[in-house]
C-alpha cells in the first residue's frame, strides 16, 4: 500500500470519526440539557433517538446517491450536514431547534455509515480488506474517544464558549467536520463505481494510480452482471446483512454510549468519576478495536465474531449483577465487566458488521443490500435509544444489561450456524461462493 492509499483511507475514515463524535458528544450533554430545558424522560428519549431517525433518513437517500452520483459526491454532502448540525446545536435557542439541528447532524451519520465502508471495501486490495474496512471502525471509536475527552475537558475546565457547557461540547464537532470536507476534494472516486458506470479507463487509471495491480488484473472490463437483491441465491448473505447489523445494535453498546454518565451516576458513582470512567471506556474502545485490525485478516471474521459474542455475553452477564450490588464495594468490579464487554465487541461485534456488509453481497446489489444493513442497524439504535430511559427506569440497570446479554447469546447462535469465512477472498469469490452453494442446494433437491 502506498502513501497515496493510506491518505485517501484516512481521509475518508474521518466520515467514521464524526460518525462516532456525532453519537458519542450526546453522553456528556444529556444530564446538561435535561437540566436545562426540564426534560421527561420521554423527551430525552427524543433527544438521543432524533440523530437516530436522521440517520435513517440518511441512509435512505445515501444508497440512491451513492450509486447515481458516486460516492465521493456523496460524502460531501454528509460533511456539509455535520457542519450544519453542529453550528445548529450550538447555537439552538430552545429544546427544538437543537432536535431539528441533531436530526440534520444524524442524517450525515447515516450517509457516512453506508458510504465509507462501501467505499473502503470497493478501494482496498483482497488482502487488506478486512483490515481497512475495520480501520473505518476503529475512526468511530477515535471519534467516540473524542468525543469523552471533549466532554471532560470542557466540564473539568468549566469552558463556556457559548455561555453554556452543553453548547461548547457541540460545537467541537465543527472542526473534524471542515477537515473531511476539504479532504475529499482530494480523494478519487471508487474504481467500482466507475467500473459500472461503465467508465472503464477512469477505474483502471485509478488501480494504476493506487498501485493495486491484483484488483486490476481480476475485475474484467465488463459491466457488472445484473442480480437481483432477493435472489434465493443470496437469501443468506441478506439474512447475515440484516441480523449481524441488528444484535451490534441491541447488544447494548449504545447504552453505554449515549447513556454511561447517567447509568454510572445513578448506580452511585459522582458526576466526575462517572465522566473519567467514560473516557477510559471510550479509550478502551480504541485500544480493542485495534485487535481486530491486527487479527481479521488472520483469524478471519467467523473466528473473532465467535469469540467476541461468548465473551460479551458473560461480560453484560456480569456487569447486571455487578449494577444491583452495593457501588461502595463493587464500582471497581463493575467498572472491569464493562471494560471486558468494550474488548469483546470492539474486537468482534462492533467493526466486523460493517467488514461482512461490505463484502457479502456481489457488486450489481451491493449498494442497495448495504442500504437495508444499515437501515436495519439505525432503526434498533433508534429503539435502543428510545428505549433505554425507560427500560432503566422500569427494570433496573441489572435486569436491562441481562437483556442485552440474551440478544448477544443469539447473535452467537445466528454466526454459528449461518457465517462462513471471507478472509483472503476477493469480492468477486465470495459472490461466486454463493452461486455455487445455491446451485448445489438445487441439485440435492
Amino acid at each position: 500500500m502506498n502513501t497515496l492509499f493510506k491518505l485517501i483511507i484516512a481521509t475518508v475514515s474521518l466520515g467514521g470519526f464524526l460518525f462516532g463524535f456525532d453519537m458519542a458528544v450526546i453522553s456528556g450533554t444529556i444530564p446538561l440539557i435535561r437540566d436545562s430545558f426540564q426534560l421527561t424522560p420521554v423527551q430525552e428519549g427524543f433527544f438521543v433517538s432524533s440523530a437516530l431517525v436522521g440517520c435513517i433518513i440518511g441512509v435512505l437517500f445515501a444508497g440512491a446517491w451513492s450509486n447515481r452520483f458516486g460516492r465521493k459526491p456523496t460524502l460531501l454532502i454528509a460533511a456539509v450536514l455535520f457542519l450544519i448540525s453542529a453550528f445548529g446545536c450550538s447555537y439552538g435557542n430552545n429544546f427544538e431547534v437543537v432536535l431539528l439541528n441533531r436530526w440534520i447532524g444524524g442524517v450525515g451519520v447515516g450517509i457516512a455509515s453506508i458510504v465509507v465502508p462501501l467505499y473502503i471495501a470497493e478501494i482496498s486490495p483482497y488482502k487488506y480488506r478486512g483490515r481497512m474496512v475495520t480501520l473505518y471502525q476503529l475512526a468511530i471509536t477515535i471519534g467516540i474517544l473524542c468525543a469523552y475527552l471533549s466532554n471532560a475537558l470542557i466540564v473539568n475546565n468549566n469552558l463556556l464558549i457559548l455561555g453554556e457547557t452543553w453548547r461548547t461540547m457541540f460545537l467541537a464537532g465543527a472542526v473534524p467536520s471542515f477537515l473531511l470536507g476539504m479532504g475529499l476534494f482530494f480523494v478519487p472516486e471508487s474504481p467500482r463505481w466507475l467500473m459500472n458506470k461503465g467508465r472503464y479507463d477512469q477505474a483502471l487509471a485509478c488501480y494504476k494510480r493506487l498501485q493495486i495491480e491484483a484488483e486490476q488484473r481480476e475485475l474484467e472490463v465488463q459491466a457488472t452482471p445484473q442480480a437481483s437483491l432477493f435472489a434465493p441465491m443470496y437469501r443468506t448473505a441478506l439474512l447475515l446483512g440484516l441480523l449481524l447489523p441488528l444484535f451490534s445494535q441491541l447488544s447494548g453498546i449504545n447504552a453505554i454510549v449515549y447513556f454511561g454518565p447517567s447509568i454510572l451516576i445513578e448506580s452511585g458513582l459522582s458526576i466526575s468519576n462517572s465522566f473519567h470512567a467514560q473516557v477510559f471506556f471510550g479509550l478502551a474502545n480504541v485500544v480493542f478495536t485495534c485487535f481486530a485490525i491486527w487479527k481479521v485478516d488472520s483469524w478471519g471474521r467467523r473466528p473473532l465474531y465467535l469469540l467476541g459474542t461468548a465473551g460479551a455475553t458473560a461480560s453484560l452477564l456480569l456487569s447486571g449483577w455487578f449494577l444491583g450490588q452495593d457501588m461502595t464495594l463493587y464500582s471497581n468490579f463493575l467498572i472491569a465487566s464493562i471494560l471486558c464487554f468494550m474488548f469483546f465487541f470492539a474486537m468482534s461485534i462492533g467493526p466486523l458488521k460493517f467488514v461482512v456488509a461490505s463484502e457479502i453481497f456481489p457488486t450489481a446489489i451491493r449498494t442497495r443490500a448495504m442500504t437495508l444493513s444499515i437501515l436495519v442497524m439505525w432503526g434498533a439504535d433508534t429503539l435502543v435509544g428510545q428505549l433505554t430511559p425507560l427500560l432503566l427506569n422500569r427494570l433496573g440497570s441489572m435486569y436491562t444489561f441481562w437483556l442485552f446479554a440474551l440478544f448477544c447469546a443469539i447473535a452467537f447462535v445466528t454466526v454459528y450456524m449461518l457465517l462462513p469465512e471471507t478472509k483472503g477472498k476477493t469480492l468477486e469469490e465470495i459472490e461466486q461462493h454463493w452461486q455455487v452453494k445455491h446451485r448445489r442446494k438445487i441439485n440435492q433437491e
